[in-house]
């Protein structure tokens, strides 16, 4: 199987191509920073790792994206790529669980020989909010008790208690630590550093996902892949914004 797997969807770029060998997979990767340039240096990227790999466009069986939740203009980036690229090729796109890729990530570089655990993943929305998601792994397989939802950052601890009945250690995983520090708060305090794990939705993450989506039917034809926002607008109204300073000044009287 030969794939190839593009984020743009947080502060980085991330891209790579997988082949899969006779003596196991073979990656190649790319990593840069997103924002307004990825969107004029995602294609020659691309090119360029597919050249390394020594692989066609057509010779691949899907492309993967981070389909989000994230950066509304970097979800549109790499599904629009993702589209071009496919349909021109005639390949399957694989729209991919940005928070699924984050709690993958986490697992894979802190602790990839566990059978079991859980993970919370929580990205960065901006406006003070927090993209967050709760997934538990299980026989090779991930499964999702708290679907994605858009919190404030104090909310975090108590919307995933859930995950911290299960057996298994438990993370929170993501790119909301520096910004958000303890707001994000702990199941356990005594615990929070240890269960903290820097992580982004990488393009190896998807990639090691992808096998078992695929399996699962979850590729869509170019034209059908959609990204996934969860928030529904990008900015809130003045007299929102007013209305959210009036109720957390309230509540700290």
């Amino acid at each position: 199987m030969k794939l190839l797997a593009i984020d743009t969807g947080t502060e980085a770029l991330s891209i790579a191509v997988s082949v899969a060998q006779a003596d196991g997979t073979r990656v190649w990767s790319h990593e840069g920073a997103a924002g307004a340039a990825a969107s004029t240096t995602l294609v020659p990227a691309v090119m360029q790792l597919l050249l390394q790999a020594e692989v066609r466009l057509a010779d691949l069986d899907a492309i993967a994206f981070g389909a989000g939740p994230g950066s509304f203009t970097g979800l549109r980036t790499a599904c629009a790529v993702a589209q071009g690229l496919a349909f021109g090729a005639g390949l399957p796109v694989l729209p991919v669980d940005s928070l699924l890729a984050v709690a993958e990530q986490a697992r894979f570089v802190h602790a990839p020989t566990l059978s079991t655990c859980c993970v919370t993943a929580v990205l960065d929305a901006r406006m003070d909010e927090v993209y967050a998601a709760t997934y538990c792994y299980a026989q090779g397989r991930w499964h999702n008790p708290l679907p994605a939802a858009l919190l404030a950052p104090q909310d975090v601890a108590r919307w995933s208690d859930w995950s911290a009945q299960q057996h298994g250690p438990w993370w929170l995983a993501g790119n909301a630590f520096a910004e958000y520090g303890e707001r994000l708060g702990s199941l356990d305090p005594a615990a929070a550093a240890a269960s903290r794990v820097p992580a982004l939705p990488t393009a190896a993450a998807l990639l090691r996902l992808a096998p078992s989506l695929l399996a699962e039917g979850a590729a869509v034809r170019a034209e059908q892949a959609l990204p996934l926002y969860v928030r529904d607008k990008v900015a809130k109204t003045t007299a929102e914004r007013a209305a959210d300073k009036a109720h957390a000044s309230a509540g700290q009287a």
